[in-house]
């Protein structure tokens, strides 16, 4: 097996993560406070829970679902956290659907540093959509994504599927 070394991205690692634990430093709690969602990538809120898009998407619609308090732990959740935070994922599945008909569908989250979590103080459910096909030598080989579409034109296209959805 042939390795690809890419020693600049550990301080890339070690910044994001030492980041995110700094006080105001995380993004779900911060973006939220913009002002104007549309600019923030905030899909849609909830009284507990946001949708927003992913600024780094892995595929167009990367979208993630984060509640507005922040907490790193699942077990953590209060039941009306749990049952929303739910309720938005079931929503941005749908929205998905329709706005992009994708073949598949990654759902997650990533609990703590180790688990790959960008932000382990503050848990965020992930929505990738999938097609066949969709991944190429790129990820593998230029550690680059290619994606064909636009942070506002997929704004843009979930909003209006999300707007004729109604609240949550």
């Amino acid at each position: 097996m042939e390795h690809l070394w890419a020693a600049w991205r550990m301080s890339y690692i070690r910044d994001a993560v030492e980041g995110a634990s700094e006080p105001g430093e995380c993004i779900f709690c911060e973006l939220p406070k913009v002002g104007d969602d549309s600019s923030a990538l905030i899909l849609t809120r909830g009284s507990k829970n946001f949708m927003l898009l992913n600024a780094y998407p892995y595929n167009s619609g990367h979208t993630m679902v984060a509640p507005f308090r922040h907490v790193g732990k699942i077990e953590d959740l209060d039941h009306e956290e749990s049952v929303e935070l739910f309720a938005l994922v079931q929503q941005a599945a749908a929205a998905l659907r329709d706005a992009y008909s994708p073949d598949g569908m990654n759902i997650g989250m990533n609990l703590g540093r180790i688990a790959g979590a960008g932000f382990p103080g503050h848990l965020h459910m992930h929505l990738v959509p999938r097609w066949s096909g969709d991944t190429n030598f790129m990820p593998v080989l230029g550690d680059t994504r290619v994606i064909p579409e636009s942070l506002p034109a997929t704004y843009d296209r979930l909003q209006a599927v999300l707007g004729e959805a109604g609240d949550v």
